[in-house]
Parts: C-alpha cells; sequence; structure tokens
C-alpha cells in the first residue's frame, strides 16, 4: 500500500481521538460533544469552519491557490442506541449508547486527513470536510441540504466511505450505479368488528383479514415486479387483540421494502395500496397503509465511480480494489448524491481480530454490541481521502 508516511506516523493520536469519540457515543442530533472535539481539532490544524447545519454538523472549509473548482468528502458521526457488550478500556461510557457502525471511525479518518491538507497544501481549490448528524435513520444529510450545505460549501462533486467489516484492511469496493437500497416502512391498519371468540359470526375478524393481506402483499414481489429487479417486502409485525376469547376490533400490520430504483419503489407502493384498500372489503373489512420513505437508494454516479476507482488503484492496487456486491441496507448519503455527482465506496474493517481483549462474545459486524472500529484503517482511509482530494484539485 502506499500510505502517506506523515499520516502514518500520527496515527496514533488520531486513534486516541476515535477512541475518545467511541467511549462518549451521542445519538441522532444530539451530537454535540463530537462536534465539539470535531470543531477544536479543526481550529488547531487552522481550518475555517461552518456550524450548525443540520443542527450539529461541522463542515471544515480547506482552500488553497486559486481555482473555484471544488470536492466534499463527507463523515458521519452520529451512534446507535445499543447497548455496548464490550468490556475495554474505550467502551461506551454513555448507557444504551454505542459506536456500533464504525461512526467514530469514519469521523477520525476524516480528522487525520484534514491534518495532514491543512499543512500539506498539494491542491488548486476548495476541500469541504462535511462531518454529518443523524445518518441513523435522522437524515441528517438531507437536514444539511435542506440548511443550506451546498450554498455555504459549494461541491463540484462529494464523496463518502463506510466501513466493512469481513472485508480486509486495506481492500475497498466500489461500483457505479446502486450500492444501497431504498428504506421504507409500512404500516396497515385492518378495521373489522369485534365479537366474541365463541359466536365469530357476530364480528368481522381482523387478524384472518391480516392473514389474507399479508400473504397476497408478497405477490407484489413475484408477480407484479420484473424478476431481474431486485426488492425486498418484508412483514416484520402483527399485532391484534389482547383476550384470548375475544376478536379484536383491529389488526396492525407493519414491515419495510427496499428497492435499488424509485420506479421499482413506486410500483410496489401502489400496489400495496390497492391490495389494502380492495382485498379487505371482500371480507367486510376495511384496510389503510401508511407509506414512510425513509432514504432514497445509494446510487453511484459513473464518472465520479471510475475517478474514485482511479485513485484507490494507485493507494491499495488493482488486486484490492474490489467491485462491490450492492445490499439491502440504506444509507443516508443517498440524499448528497441526489444533489450532487459523486461515490460512495466501502472500506475492509477486517474480521475482528484486531479487537482488544474484553471485547464482548458477538461478531465484529454493523450494529453488533460486540463491534468496534479496526484504527489500522485510520492511515488508509486517511491517504484515499487525501489522495482523492488532491488528485480531484490537481494544480495545473
Amino acid at each position: 500500500m502506499n500510505l502517506i508516511d506523515h499520516i502514518v506516523e500520527f496515527q496514533h493520536e488520531i486513534r486516541d481521538i476515535r477512541r475518545d469519540i467511541h467511549a462518549h457515543p451521542e445519538l441522532r442530533y444530539e451530537e454535540t460533544r463530537t462536534a465539539d472535539l470535531i470543531a477544536a481539532k479543526l481550529e488547531q490544524w487552522g481550518i475555517p469552519m461552518i456550524r450548525g447545519l443540520g443542527r450539529t454538523g461541522v463542515v471544515g472549509v480547506l482552500r488553497n491557490g486559486q481555482s473555484g473548482r471544488s470536492i466534499g468528502l463527507r463523515a458521519d458521526i452520529d451512534a446507535l442506541p445499543i447497548q455496548e457488550g464490550n468490556e475495554f478500556a474505550h467502551r461506551s461510557r454513555n448507557h444504551g449508547r454505542m459506536h456500533a457502525c464504525g461512526h467514530d471511525g469514519h469521523t477520525a479518518m476524516l480528522l487525520a486527513a484534514a491534518r495532514y491538507l491543512s499543512r500539506h497544501r498539494d491542491f488548486d481549490g476548495t476541500v469541504n470536510l462535511i462531518f454529518q448528524p443523524a445518518e441513523e435513520g435522522g437524515a441528517g444529510a438531507q437536514r444539511m441540504i435542506d440548511d443550506g450545505l451546498f450554498e455555504q460549501a459549494p461541491c463540484d462533486a462529494v464523496f463518502g466511505m463506510h466501513n466493512w467489516p469481513g472485508m480486509k484492511v486495506g481492500q475497498f469496493a466500489l461500483r457505479a450505479g446502486p450500492m444501497l437500497a431504498s428504506s421504507n416502512e409500512f404500516t396497515i391498519t385492518i378495521s373489522g368488528k369485534g365479537a366474541h371468540a365463541a359466536m365469530p359470526h357476530n364480528g368481522i375478524d381482523p387478524v384472518l383479514v391480516a392473514t389474507h393481506v399479508v400473504q397476497a402483499l408478497q405477490s407484489v414481489i413475484t408477480r407484479n415486479k420484473k424478476p431481474i429487479d431486485s426488492a425486498v417486502l418484508s412483514v416484520t409485525q402483527i399485532h391484534a387483540g389482547d383476550a384470548f376469547n375475544v376478536i379484536p376490533e383491529s389488526a396492525t400490520i407493519n414491515g419495510t421494502v427496499r428497492t435499488f430504483t424509485i420506479e421499482v419503489l413506486d410500483l410496489i407502493e401502489q400496489r400495496m395500496r390497492k391490495i389494502v384498500e380492495q382485498l379487505p372489503q371482500a371480507f367486510d373489512a376495511a384496510g389503510t397503509m401508511r407509506f414512510l420513505r425513509n432514504y432514497p437508494p445509494t446510487i453511484n454516479h459513473s464518472r465520479e465511480t471510475d475517478f474514485a476507482r482511479s485513485v484507490l488503484v494507485d493507494v491499495v492496487g488493482t488486486a484490492n480494489v474490489l467491485e462491490f456486491e450492492p445490499t439491502m441496507g440504506s444509507e443516508d448519503f443517498s440524499y448528497m448524491l441526489l444533489a450532487r455527482p459523486g461515490c460512495y465506496i466501502a472500506a475492509g474493517n477486517g474480521d475482528g481480530v484486531h479487537r482488544e481483549s474484553g471485547h464482548g462474545t458477538g461478531p465484529c459486524e454493523l450494529h453488533n454490541p460486540s463491534y468496534d472500529f479496526n484504527d489500522d484503517l485510520i492511515p488508509v482511509g486517511a491517504t484515499y481521502w487525501v489522495r482523492l482530494a488532491e488528485k480531484y484539485l490537481a494544480k495545473a
């Protein structure tokens, strides 16, 4: 690997920052301590900043030369509502909160790049260092955009990165087109008529109707969308009734839909509504649905993906730049990719052997109480960020 020597030299300082952030996790839109820490480091390194975008967001604005060109590098900063299972020294000190997705590491890698770029300004233009809150279900990317991110910190293109357990440190994966799926939630309410369970003919059983609706919903995936269009429709909850001998008044069905395109999502929602509204009528019941579109699919732009790939090859070699297999997980960097061209990549976090003694019994997987970010990734990811900015804003 062609790592930047100076970043390797101060890797342990950034590691200590990462572990401090890990020990003090904050949930979406509550990242005040984290934002203050980031701002203090940027100020220490002489980097002007914008604060308050997306409530707790921080954007470092690093300018050099005369060019009007610009690039955005984004890291997410929020934690998850998970009780940490690890017992090592930098475990979470905030009960029920944990950096179980590696956002502490993402922040550390971008801080390492910020420190280097502030001292070695081998670029012509503006590097916007975007530290974004509320990725975990809070749509912090959209909130920053709504608050004027790209007006106050213009970006010709924007790039994101996420650690990926199971892939070796020093390996990266990316692809043009869909990387991650859209995330959507639905709540279906079936309204019937309550009755004594021993006299069902006096009521309209919403539980029976709900079972028919659940079965029918799967036909949307198997019979309405094209087989080559990937999508998931999962019913994850059915709630009804409080007693063994009472037919309840209503039943509720909850679940999620994931797609790689908005067109397929539109089709699925349309077909679901028709089933929910019309099928219960055959039982003299009624159905309604609330469909919430959370995050759109994360779709990389071809030109920026090719550019990111070329930088990765320079840093880690062709053999370590893999083709990403799309996953049905979701990511709110998708909003930034709707607003600006760009590319989102996966960076290998290893298989978990890096964890110090005292880690939990679970695997080192994302959203797992035994997870911990691999600090060996810090100089690798930071080198990528630096070389990406330098190449994108190369001096004439």
